[in-house]
């Protein structure tokens, strides 16, 4: 049997990491890391930095979609034009040839941007397609390459119970079945102790937590806060420009020509009906209500050193 670490460049994911390196041989575990393509770029450069600093080379597992491109191209080709739901008529012929002489182009190479452009939006709280895609799946792919191998895989996962509710529910230990099983190495842990175990082993956590970052796996994520999306614009505005690009391409490929990466707040304000990155950063810019600016919220500058974590201390 060997052990499969999940490596994110986020803390819990880091420590996990350590932990292996305490209690397991050298030669009985790998490491990899699921590349969805909306990183910050910081968290390439920790990945490297936490391979050199471990001595535990980190295998980049980046899925594909070309396959699944052409496919969508077909599908839009030969079924759009069809009467289906919400669509009685079919879709425009305008429409589908817009979409068609988009998806000529071929892909774009970039895992997450290929994914949200075949699947025609983004993914949303209630349909976290890019975890399943971009992560389990990669992952799960890997493992079963180790599993013919060495006959049984341990994914050894950087989950805590105290981050949510249905965390707290995951048992230490699950055996999947066919050769794979689960472990959950700092389940029981508390932050304070993710980050001592850096301090232990004179590991530096991903510099995005002292810029303040609460979480660094995808930058943004859909799931981040508000705060976060606003220090986001302000620390790291070619970010929120990159955003505003991919939910340009990712509208061109939608039959409604729209699609934005956050939900406008509130679902259904009027003055958000665009819902794109630009009126999300403007609307977490304005005091309670979502009218008037909030002149300090708007132009303050970030600290050079802000960490929820306390890492500033």
């Amino acid at each position: 049997m060997i052990a499969q670490v999940s490596v994110s460049g986020g803390k819990d994911s880091t420590a996990t990491l350590l932990v292996a390196l305490e209690t397991l041989p050298r030669d009985a575990f790998v490491a990899t890391f699921c590349d969805t393509g909306n990183e910050h770029p910081m968290t390439y450069e920790y990945i490297g930095y936490l391979a050199e600093a471990t001595g535990v080379p980190i295998k980049t597992l980046k899925p594909d979609f070309t396959d699944w491109w052409w496919h969508r191209r077909d599908y839009v080709r030969d079924h759009w034009g069809r009467p289906h739901k919400n669509y009685p008529d079919g879709v425009p012929q305008a429409d589908i040839d817009r979409v068609l002489s988009f998806f000529e182009k071929g892909p774009t190479g970039n895992p997450y941007l290929d994914l949200c452009i075949i699947k025609g939006r983004f993914p949303a709280r209630r349909s976290q397609f890019c975890t399943q895609f971009l992560k389990t799946e990669p992952s799960n792919e890997y493992a079963l390459e180790l599993i013919e191998k060495h006959g049984a895989v341990e994914s050894w996962q950087g989950v805590r119970a105290e981050e949510s509710a249905n965390r707290a529910k995951l048992p230490d230990r699950e055996d999947v079945g066919g050769g794979l099983t689960i472990f959950r190495p700092i389940l029981r842990w508390n932050v304070d102790q993710v980050f001592a175990q850096h301090r232990k082993h004179g590991i530096d956590p991903n510099p995005l937590y002292k810029l303040g970052m609460n979480r660094v796996g995808c930058m943004p994520c859909i799931n981040a806060a508000k705060p976060e999306i606003l220090e986001i614009s302000k620390r790291f505005p070619d970010q929120i420009d990159r955003i505003e690009e991919w939910e340009r391409l990712v509208s061109t490929a939608s039959k409604r020509g729209m699609s934005s990466f956050f939900p406008a707040p509130l679902g259904n304000r009027g003055d958000l009906m665009g819902r794109n990155i630009r009126e999300v950063v403007r609307w977490l810019q304005t005091q309670r209500g979502g009218r008037l600016v909030d002149m300090f919220k708007a132009q303050s500058e970030p600290l050079m050193c802000s960490s929820a974590y306390g890492l500033c201390e």
